[in-house]
């Protein structure tokens, strides 16, 4: 077997076997075929396409190109929650304390932000003392403690994943759902957990900009669990404005805080109990939809979700008294954007706000950049609420002084209209 055949036959649009592609897989990792030859494979499937079969035979050997975490010793039915990304999307640390205190096993591991997508372990490390990398050993120590861990993704997990995708981010192959499925199944399906649940963002700020496009890859991939006997299921969200109303790290924690106090913005935690009241039915928490909302309620009232989120902030190594100060958050600069005219609030592109909260310092271009904790911005109004002229609609902050032109940037991203505008923020739901 060699890789000149391969690249032929899918040339000529043929399905590759299993062996073929385990074939390429090991081969491209273990740097015995060349990046030439993978970006010329890579080319022919992004052009020609693969079935769900050759799919599964991919995400299947990438995802034994490495170390994969083995939770069988961990009673119950573990959940798992992959966002595509979103600007402020801080849902799991929402999500995961609450399914936590209602009994499921919440293990998750997440990644970095780059651009303008935010990443669920920047955030956590704004925490003073926060570690994101633990060991597999602790990760199930702290699953079997508290049914709930946050950490950071690993060298040796999925290293195939690792070395293709940054091949196609620089070879024009990142736009393909076999690659696209196969890279995000692989890292989930190498943590361990039973039941995933996908919340594959659409819209302006999403790399899925329509419907079709996002319910398209939430069926790639739903079909990828089946086949490798996982439950997975997905949600379909609008991406056209940001989640919450905090964008950045330390300001995204403390509307985490307000969210589990049961203080959170209404689209948020409208998303929140959605998400939890499928994670708590895949784990066979609750049978249905009204058993899981009222069991969500109760553990937000009773504080019992909160507790969770410092019992997962402590067992990582984070301070838990400074994050409930008022003055853990002290960003030196700000700049307010105001109405220029009375109406109702439509954000309409998350994106340059994310990018705008990257230039302030909250987020990275390159993954060596060093991020501003202090830096990012804050929606005073959100879409569909009544605004008068000259009122504040959000604030930019940071910690170093604050280019008085990125206002004009911030002006591409709302309008101000005389009626409401349709707002749905679950678009569909899919198993």
């Amino acid at each position: 077997m060699n890789i000149l055949e391969i690249i032929e036959k899918k040339k000529n649009k043929e399905a590759l076997s299993q062996k073929e592609i385990e074939f390429f897989v090991d081969g491209y990792t273990k740097n015995k075929i060349p990046d030439y030859q993978m970006s010329a494979l890579l080319m022919t499937i992004v052009i020609n396409g693969m079935n769900d079969v050759e799919t599964a035979y991919l995400t299947e050997a990438m995802m034994n190109s490495g170390k994969k975490i083995n939770l069988s010793s961990i009673k119950g039915i573990k959940v798992d929650k992959h966002s595509t990304g979103g600007v402020g999307d801080k849902v799991s640390l929402v999500l995961g304390p609450i399914v936590a205190a209602c009994g499921a096993v919440f293990a998750k591991m997440s990644g970095r932000g780059l651009g303008y997508t935010g990443g669920t372990i920047d955030k956590l490390e704004s925490i003073e003392g926060f570690n994101c990398f633990l060991n597999e050993q602790q990760f199930k120590f702290l699953l079997k403690k508290s049914n709930i861990a946050i950490i950071g993704q690993t060298d040796n997990l999925v290293p195939a994943d690792k070395k293709i995708y940054a091949l196609r981010d620089v070879s024009g192959t990142v736009n393909s759902l076999p690659l696209i499925t196969s890279s995000i199944m692989s890292k989930k399906l190498s943590t361990g957990s039973d039941a995933i649940l996908l919340d594959v963002k659409c819209g302006s700020g999403a790399f899925m900009k329509n419907i079709n496009e996002a319910k398209q890859l939430a069926r790639w991939m739903i079909n990828i669990g089946k086949k490798l006997k996982k439950d997975v299921r997905a949600e379909i969200t609008n991406m056209e404005q940001p989640l919450g109303r905090m964008i950045g790290n330390k300001n995204e924690i403390i509307e985490v805080i307000e969210s589990l106090k049961g203080n959170g913005d209404k689209k948020f935690m409208e998303l929140i109990y959605s998400s939890a009241t499928t994670l708590l039915i895949q784990a066979k928490i609750v049978k249905n939809e009204k058993e899981a909302c009222k069991l969500i309620e109760e553990v937000i009232k009773s504080g019992k979700a909160f507790n969770k989120f410092l019992e997962l902030i402590e067992n990582q190594g984070g301070n838990i008294e400074l994050i409930q100060k008022t003055n853990w958050w002290k960003p030196k600069y700000k700049l307010e954007i105001n109405a220029t005219k009375s109406g109702y609030l439509y954000l309409k592109n998350s994106v340059i706000l994310g990018l705008v909260a990257v230039k302030l310092g909250a987020g990275r271009n390159k993954k060596e950049d060093i991020i501003d904790n202090e830096a990012g911005i804050e929606l005073k109004k959100v879409t569909n609420e009544k605004v008068q002229k000259n009122e504040i609609l959000m604030v930019l902050y940071s910690s170093k002084p604050i280019d008085k032109n990125l206002s004009n940037e911030v002006k591409k991203t709302f309008e101000i209209n005389q009626k409401p505008k349709n707002n749905k923020i679950i678009l569909a739901k899919m198993e």
